[in-house]
């Protein structure tokens, strides 16, 4: 994987498991995590340390996840691997958690684990999709193949020229 090819699929995930996680966090699950963790949440969000983590986080998705199943041209790759990523993940944080801190709610780890599963299974099936639009193009007359598959192959110069491009 090229550096331009991680930066590209790196920004479709960061963008998606932000913008779905916010919409869990902040508007869906809210109600929820003040109820039972209420007595732990701070008045205002620690935007850096949050960020931070996205950033962080997204990065093990997209190189133990999706380049991957990129590889594999594997939707259900993703998605599976996807969801136990996010099971392994949120584990730590959610196992810890009830291993350490005195009334850590089993629901809430038992909920979060599912999220963390369901989360990164769709961010990863996201952004392996939109990594079959940035890295195949499909030309008139050709059918669609990944790069390395029109450069192995002594076919069409026009999948040639595309795979030429993407690289």
């Amino acid at each position: 994987m090229t550096i331009s090819v991680f930066l590209k699929l790196y920004g479709v995930a960061v963008a998606t498991f932000f913008a779905i996680d916010l919409v869990w966090l902040g508007v869906v699950a809210r109600p929820f995590y003040q109820k039972h963790l209420g007595h732990l949440m701070r008045a205002n969000v620690n935007w850096v340390a949050a960020i931070i983590f996205y950033l962080v986080f997204v990065i093990g998705i997209v190189l133990l996840v999706v380049w991957p199943a990129v590889e594999r041209h594997s939707l259900t790759h993703a998605l599976l691997f996807g969801a136990l990523f996010g099971l392994v993940t949120y584990a730590a944080y959610d196992l810890t958690n009830l291993a350490t801190l005195d009334g850590f709610p089993l629901k809430v780890a038992i909920v979060d684990l599912i999220w963390g599963m369901v989360l990164c299974s769709t961010v990863s099936a996201v952004t392996y999709l939109a990594s079959v639009r940035l890295l195949w193009r499909v030309t008139v007359g050709a059918i669609s193949r990944p790069p390395e598959a029109a450069m192995s192959g002594a076919g069409s110069s026009q999948l040639e020229f595309v795979a030429q491009r993407v690289r």
